[in-house]
Formats: C-alpha cells, structure tokens, sequence
C-alpha cells in the first residue's frame, strides 16, 4: 500500500509542478519588471509547495542585508531551487548551470526571472559567464547560489567552489550562507518520486565583504561560509580530515 501512495503522490506532485509552472510562466511572461515576475515565481513556488504538503519554515530573514549581497546555500535535492524561490524576496537572480536554459517550460522561465547561467565544461564560455555575473553584481544585483554546484546521493556538505566567493570579493559584497534542511528527504538523489515532508530554510548572519581579492582571501571567505553551513545543517563534512592512526 505505501508503494502504492509513493506512486500516485509522486505523479500528483509531478503534475502540480507542472501546472504551477505553466501558470507562472503564462502570468509572468507579459509582466514588464523582474520584480513583478519573480513575485510571480515565488508565489507559484509556495503554492506548489503547500498543495504538495511540503511544509516550508523560513527564519532568519531579518539577517539579509538592505543592499546586494550573494547568497549561498547548501545543495541536496532537486527541489532546492523552487524551495529557495519561495523562500527568498524577488530581489535574488539565480546562478544557474547552463544546460538548464534548453529545458522547454524552466529554461524560459528561468530566463524572464533574470537567472544567471553559467558553462561548467568550457573554460572559455565559463570565463565570459563569470566576467557577466560580476558585472551584475557590481549592479547592485543580489545572487543566490548553490557552491557545491551538484549533489549526489552521498549525505554531506562537499567541496565548494570559489567562483560565488570571487564575484562576492570583487563587488564589494557581503556573504550571507543559508542552510536548507530537509530537502534531501522530500526529493533525494537517484531518485524520482518525491514525499511529503517538512523543509526548512535558515539564514545566517552575513560575512562582511572583503576588499582583498587574493586567492587566500578568496579560499577563507569560502571556508567560513561552508563552516557556518556545516555548524547548522545537520549533514556530515564529506571533506573532514580523517584519522590515518
């Protein structure tokens, strides 16, 4: 019977972000400001949410700073991305790996919502995207990333790239780290059927900005953003030290 429900949960919740995506798009396309679009999008995003019986808490929001920052979250599921448009204002863009902009109703979508995409596998295309995002972060513009860049079915923080914590330097911004948790039991990896369940998003308190744009600046930023992280997520270090004796 609990194979049964797993099914026809999984096709409803499937269908529902279907529908919810469709109707976003179709209510945002013709809207004129990203503001008014994203408002869209993070209604939509709730609302598939809450239909779904995924429960969303959110604290810590007071922590966002007035002005532009980069945000980054940890990554574990593939429902990460609709979890932190419900959670965050409309102000955020998406750093958003490339392949996604071919996908016939997101790629549109995430596209009207001003989302950044960025090449992972060519090192020149992935030059220009950098050079783009810092250009929009030197605008004024807030950024909303996932450093890990993927996730695997393996239960951890992993290694997170530098590249969130370069543009974050060399705009003058500050870091603010934020922790998603429960997402990887609604909708882990390697598989296709998600559950009900709770998620919670934390934010914590921002990383000042550095001025410093050296590589070793750049690397302890990075580490206190994943070490803030890690002290809350409830998840192991994948890259811990271990014990050789």
């Amino acid at each position: 019977m609990k194979a049964v429900f797993r099914v026809v949960y999984g096709v409803w919740c499937w269908t529902l972000l279907s529908v919810c995506g469709t109707g976003a798009l179709l209510l945002a396309l013709p809207l004129p400001t990203l503001t008014q679009r994203r408002r869209v999008a993070r209604g939509s995003a709730r609302l598939f949410l809450a239909a779904s019986g995924m429960r969303l808490t959110i604290t810590g929001l007071a922590h966002l700073p007035p002005g532009p920052c980069v945000l980054v979250a940890n990554h574990a599921s593939y429902l990460d991305g609709v979890i932190m448009q419900a959670a965050l204002p409309p102000r955020f863009a998406f750093l958003i790996k490339r392949e996604m902009r071919t996908m016939p109703i997101a790629g549109i979508m995430l596209a009207r919502l001003g989302s950044e995409f960025m090449e992972r596998h060519d090192r020149k295309r992935s030059g220009a995207d950098a050079r783009r995002v810092l250009k929009q972060a030197q605008r004024g513009h807030s950024l909303a990333v996932f450093p890990e860049g993927t996730f695997t079915a393996t239960i951890g923080i992993d290694h997170f790239h530098a590249g969130a914590f370069m543009t974050a330097a060399r705009a003058g911004l500050p870091v603010v780290p934020a922790v998603i948790r429960g997402a990887r039991q609604l909708l882990p990896a390697e598989q296709f059927l998600p559950r009900p369940g709770r998620v919670h998003v934390a934010i914590l308190p921002p990383l000042p900005a550095i001025t410093a744009t050296d590589r070793p600046s750049i690397h302890r930023l990075r580490d206190d953003a994943r070490r803030a992280i890690l002290a809350n997520a409830d998840e192991p270090d994948l890259h811990a030290p271990t014990d050789a004796g």
